[in-house]
């Protein structure tokens, strides 16, 4: 006898949620069998993907469909409180980035996951680009040597077209939270999450130091991380940056015996090249095109479907928000100051 499909809910099916839910629609891992929007028009436009999905008004009614997953892309103020909710009633979770304003937001998740036994997945999708799984199989596979330097960049001709991107109390921050994230976790994924030993970083808002934290969101930064056995790792991210180009977004990586790189091509979000260099000389590991957006959903979905029980990887994800952290503590205590690890940062890496 067939296993049923897991059934799954989506809650927030604007632009991101439901290209999402064409994703996993696609892999044929799960039924389609709740969607959530206050917008009619996102929810009617989610439907003409899913129409035998029930519409549903909240989160609650959307639980109550006896789901077995929730797909979460809602504004981030509200991911780690929805995606508890959820664990708490027993249901997996895919949650768009990130999934808390801070570590603590995202601790608490984790810990609910734990109790609910039940997957948890973020959207931190460019992990799933064929360039970056290429990268990290030649680090892992030690081919790259020692990686002794990481360069991290995301810089974005344009900011974020609603408002809540720019109230620190719902955002929890700027262009690091948006953007930076996403670097951040690559640069610690791909070296299998070592410890973060220092930070350094900036952060400005239009031109200028950020003032107020509580009130203002940063538009661009400047970090460096130091890893424990002495990688460095720096990260340059903004937002509205005169460059020229509608992105600029690379993850380098450096070793004794060579070095690698993800790169956009020509300015785009979606398309990228990676290359594996030694000394003078390079050679091609990808190019477009590569249809990677959905490919975390994918997976989670079909991992949901093989085995719906806590993944321990999860874990990782308090490590990236600890670095997130570290970022803005270090710029809250001076211009450019140094932050020395914590327990928490120490016991997750």
């Amino acid at each position: 006898m067939t296993a049923a499909k897991p059934r799954l809910g989506f809650l927030g099916v604007g632009w991101i949620g439901r290209h999402r839910l064409e994703a996993i629609a696609a892999t044929g891992a799960a039924e389609i069998s709740g969607i959530a929007d206050v917008s009619p028009d996102n929810a009617a436009a989610a439907r003409e993907i899913a129409p035998r999905a029930a519409r549903a008004e909240t989160l609650d009614a959307l639980l109550a469909l006896d789901l077995d997953g929730v797909v979460i892309a809602t504004p981030s103020a509200d991911h780690a409180a929805q995606s508890i909710r959820a664990l708490d009633h027993g249901v997996a979770v895919f949650c768009q980035k990130p999934l808390g304003r801070n570590g603590a937001e995202v601790r608490a998740v984790l810990a609910a996951a734990r109790r609910a036994d039940r997957l948890l997945g973020v959207d931190l999708s460019y992990r799933f680009t064929e360039g970056m799984r290429r990268i990290a199989d030649l680090i892992r596979g030690g081919e790259l040597g020692r990686i002794h330097a990481v360069d991290l960049v995301f810089h974005n001709a344009y900011g974020p077209d609603k408002p809540w991107f720019y109230d620190p109390r719902l955002s929890g921050g700027g262009c690091v939270m948006d953007l930076g994230v996403h670097l951040v976790d690559l640069a610690l994924w791909a070296l299998d999450f070592p410890t973060v030993a220092t930070v350094d970083s900036a952060l400005l808002a239009q031109g200028a130091p950020l003032a107020d934290r509580e009130t203002q969101v940063e538009d661009y930064a400047v970090a460096t991380l130091t890893l424990a056995g002495g990688t460095i790792v720096r990260l340059a991210c903004s937002w509205r940056l005169q460059a020229g180009c509608e992105a600029m977004i690379s993850a380098s990586f450096y070793g004794d015996r060579g070095g690698a790189a993800l790169r956009n091509v020509d300015g785009s979000f979606y398309d990228f090249t990676a290359e594996h260099f030694r000394g003078t000389q390079r050679e091609t590991l990808s190019t477009p095109s590569d249809a990677w957006g959905g490919r975390a959903a994918a997976a989670w979905a079909r991992r949901l479907a093989e085995n719906p029980r806590f993944d321990a990887d999860a874990d990782h994800l308090a490590s990236v928000s600890d670095a997130l952290d570290r970022i803005y503590g270090a710029c809250d205590r001076g211009a450019v100051t140094r932050s020395t690890p914590t327990l928490a940062s120490v016991s997750s890496g």
